[in-house]
């Protein structure tokens, strides 16, 4: 069992009622839950990845069932320059103001190989997607991180990230790299306004994609939806988790 409050916390309906949060890799799997979620909690969310069709199809839901009307930010986080964020940060400000909430959840599995075979300019992309593109997103939207009043920060991390273990390449060193910007962050966000958040989240076995891709003989339905983590996701990135910072969490029950 947990003693953690965050694995069965029941969020009320306008937990995040006025919220500017950005999700990336909101398309798929867990960032589209995500905006979702939050959405349904009263946030407006700005929905960033790199299939605009996609982003589209999650507007369009959000829209379709009543909630505050999103945005889109189509990147390629592969591409993206140092300008493309500070326009993007910039855009932001126009618009909203500010920002409440960063769920950074885009991210690639690259080979799954030995480190002697490994393909040194995948590892390039696995690492630059992973860790370099967050960090200047993140850089990009401090500023605005700072205007909110209470502003939570969230780095998608990995079991792999954590304790490294065979095979699992530029992923498991750029989820490591992750880990330790958010502790960076943390530190450094963490003034006598206690208003910036920063923590790391690892979702665990999970039913998307990335999973079925890392773990092809894997029966998918053993593991749970991305729907079932959303108390952790909501707990994080809501008021209840104010001084909550710098943590390494698991957003399922350790078993």
């Amino acid at each position: 069992m947990s003693d953690n409050p965050m694995h069965s916390y029941q969020a009320p309906e306008g937990l995040l009622k006025d919220r500017i949060i950005m999700v990336t890799g909101a398309g798929d799997g867990i960032g589209r839950v995500a905006a979702k979620t939050y959405a349904a909690h009263g946030a407006t969310v700005i929905l960033l990845g790199r299939t605009i069709s996609k982003l589209e199809s999650v507007y369009d839901e959000i829209e379709a069932s009543g909630h505050p009307q999103p945005a889109i930010v189509p990147m390629n986080l592969e591409g993206a320059a140092v300008k493309d964020y500070e326009e993007m940060a910039m855009t932001i400000e126009d618009n909203f103001g500010r920002l409440d909430g960063l769920l950074h959840n885009a991210g690639i599995l690259g080979d799954r190989t030995p480190v002697e075979l490994y393909d040194p300019e995948t590892w390039n992309k696995v690492m630059h997607i992973n860790a370099t593109a967050p960090f200047l997103l993140t850089r990009a939207v401090i500023p605005l991180l700072r205007l909110s009043g209470d502003a939570s920060v969230i780095f998608t991390s990995s079991g792999v990230g954590r304790q490294a273990r065979a095979y699992w390449g530029a992923y498991a060193v750029s989820k490591f790299a992750l880990e330790g910007l958010s502790q960076l962050l943390a530190d450094e966000l963490d003034d006598e306004r206690h208003n910036v958040r920063v923590n790391s989240l690892n979702p665990g076995a999970t039913r998307t994609n990335m999973r079925a891709r890392a773990y092809p003989a894997e029966n998918p339905m053993k593991n749970p939806t991305p729907e079932d983590l959303m108390p952790s996701y909501l707990y994080l990135m809501g008021p209840d988790s104010k001084g909550v910072n710098g943590q390494q969490l698991d957003a399922q029950v350790k078993k």
